[in-house]
């Protein structure tokens, strides 16, 4: 049976972070990546939080088969990360990023939440 264990960073290697997320939280999401950073963690983010414009370029007609490619990549960022962080303000967690975390967890990913690292803080015990 192949070992699904997260693989283990070289020692002294920076450990690798995939944040995941709606990407209603750029704000969020740029805190955090910041944050990370500062800590010493390698950190992989989304790559775009809204469409670009493209002269001449018809997202709409593109709109399925594109939300499959960013999908894919972002399977392959969890993938190449030692953990999960999941920006979830408030708890919010969409379809997509429910997703993410069910396949992180089952490539034995650990995962970690900003909502519940924020009340660990506060102390007000909410998850």
């Amino acid at each position: 049976m192949e070992d699904q264990r997260a693989p283990q960073p070289a020692e002294g290697a920076a450990k690798v972070v995939t944040l995941c997320g709606s990407t209603r939280f750029e704000a969020e999401f740029a805190e955090v990546n910041q944050r990370l950073t500062m800590e010493g963690f390698v950190v992989i983010s989304l790559g775009m939080f809204s469409l670009p414009d493209l002269s001449g370029y018809d997202w709409q007609l593109d709109s399925l088969d594109l939300k499959g490619r960013l999908g894919g990549v972002h399977f392959q960022k969890i993938r190449m990360a030692d953990e999960v962080y999941v920006v979830d303000p408030g708890g919010y967690l969409g379809e997509s990023t429910r997703r993410e975390i069910a396949y992180a967890e089952s490539l034995g990913k650990p995962v970690r939440y900003l909502s519940r690292e924020r009340s660990a803080r506060t102390g007000d015990g909410q998850e």
